[in-house]
């Protein structure tokens, strides 16, 4: 397998889950790692696990954003692969029922708050030709259900910020994957259920998927990829 070709990296909106796994295997190729989340406390017993920095920001918020990359770059120097990792999952509500006011704030979250990580991550990568950003999507990026439109919206419009990057980024040396989780990601909190084994996605085997693309040479990168379970009907 090719050497891996970066050597910092920030990933905005780290938890337990998809970003734990994610950082812990980045570690292990030698990448130094800065964290990103709203709750520092929840945060940083992580961060002190695995070895990683952690730093609080609110990705809906150009000032915390950019204030996020510029302690991450004081630390650790510009980082080279920058992972989107954040979202508002809002409660399920009929159209009829939903707050305005909260759903502007949950597609601040899922999609305005993309945007602003992608910029401050492209500002950096541009002048060395050079970067990786991967945006996580989810079954929603493709597919609008019933009592779920602000999640629908936030997941499209993360899909369109990641195709318009990729196309405008690429050429310039930086590489934008958007990574579409068709499924519900296993926790300690969620096991498989008895009834359906395997059903649903291990972190870990997600976070192997993002290196692998991670990893893909200029000649054959992948703008889009997306993961499920084997047993999971799409």
């Amino acid at each position: 397998m090719n050497v891996f070709p970066y050597r910092t990296a920030l990933i905005v909106g780290a938890g337990p889950g998809i970003g734990a796994s994610l950082a812990r295997q980045l570690i292990a190729q030698g990448v130094r790692v800065a964290l990103g989340a709203r709750d520092l406390a929840r945060l940083r017993p992580l961060a002190a696990d695995i070895g990683a920095l952690a730093f609080e920001a609110d990705a809906a918020d150009p000032a915390s954003v950019a204030e996020l990359f510029a302690c991450a770059e004081w630390a650790y120097g510009p980082a080279d692969v920058v992972v989107y990792n954040a979202a508002s999952r809002p409660a399920r509500a009929s159209i009829l029922t939903l707050d305005p006011r909260q759903v502007g704030a949950d597609l601040a979250a899922s999609a305005y708050g993309g945007f602003l990580v992608v910029q401050q991550a492209a500002l950096r990568m541009a002048p060395a030709r050079h970067g990786c950003i991967v945006l996580s999507g989810a079954t929603a990026s493709v597919k609008g259900f019933a009592d779920s439109a602000p999640f629908a919206m936030g997941k499209f419009a993360l899909r369109g910020l990641a195709q318009s990057a990729a196309r405008e980024l690429g050429p310039q040396g930086i590489h934008v994957a958007h990574i579409v989780i068709d499924g519900l990601v296993r926790s300690a909190t969620r096991a498989d259920p008895p009834a359906r084994p395997d059903s649903t996605l291990d972190p870990e085997a997600i976070a192997r998927s993002y290196l692998a693309v991670m990893r893909q040479e200029r000649s054959a990168w992948s703008h889009e990829i997306d993961l499920r379970p084997w047993v999971e009907p799409f």
